[in-house]
């Protein structure tokens, strides 16, 4: 989907650590984040923490992928833009999320 709609080339990491390495040694515009992580089911939120914690990454645009308001939430108020839910994916709500960061 990001592909699709926008000019950008996707990048993924699995844990928490691998993160946390490519976004010091390159630059991104957005991260995406599942709030439960595909190889352990750890939790997202550890990454949002973690690089709205430094001063180096604090900048970097990060969305929460979740279905569930009450983990947007935390996200946000940790530092994270509004993100959306898997079941959102290509709801024009969700592009238009997307765009606000990533342009047209």
């Amino acid at each position: 989907m990001l592909v699709s709609h926008f000019d950008v080339e996707v990048d993924k990491a699995d844990t928490p650590e691998e993160t946390l390495e490519k976004l010091q040694s390159a630059s991104y515009d957005l991260v995406l984040i599942n709030r439960k992580l595909d190889i352990d089911y750890s939790d997202g939120m550890v990454i949002v923490r973690a690089i709205k914690e430094d001063p180096e990454l604090a900048a970097v645009p990060v969305m929460l992928v979740t279905n569930y308001p009450e983990h947007q939430q935390e996200a946000v108020r940790a530092g994270a833009v509004e993100g959306f839910g898997k079941l959102a994916l290509n709801e024009p709500q969700t592009i238009e999320r997307l765009a606000a960061v990533l342009g047209d």
